[in-house]
């Protein structure tokens, strides 16, 4: 298994131990040079939130990966953790709603966590 896959599926799995909702991973290897897999999830309330956050960054330091830039810690509704070749979104419900990456980013591969 590769790097990359290795470091979706360990994002996937710590955001699936903290109940996030629709956990989505778009494989955007052959479309942007930003990364490999944008992982999308959200949970129902800022805590929640939060707790999928450090559950992510915690069990990505247990594997080895160290994040490289984190964007709306702590007082946002959508938290960016860029790993490099792995980029996770944590919203909130409302705010996924709004932004809607799946659309923007349709032209990615969606696959399963059992497809990593």
């Amino acid at each position: 298994m590769s790097e990359q896959n290795v470091m979706a599926k360990t994002a996937c799995q710590a955001l699936d131990e903290k109940k996030g909702e629709d956990i989505k991973i778009i494989e955007i290897s052959q479309i942007s040079i930003m990364a490999d897999y944008f992982i999308i999830a959200n949970g129902t309330n800022q805590s929640q939130v939060q707790a999928m956050v450090e559950n992510v960054q915690e069990k990505m330091h247990g594997a080895g990966f160290e994040v490289k830039r984190v964007e709306g810690n702590r007082s946002s509704s959508w938290v960016l953790l860029d790993y490099g070749d792995v980029v996770v979104h944590v919203f909130d419900k409302e705010d996924r709603l709004f932004y809607d990456l799946e659309r923007l980013w349709s032209d990615g591969k969606q696959v399963s966590m059992e497809d990593l």
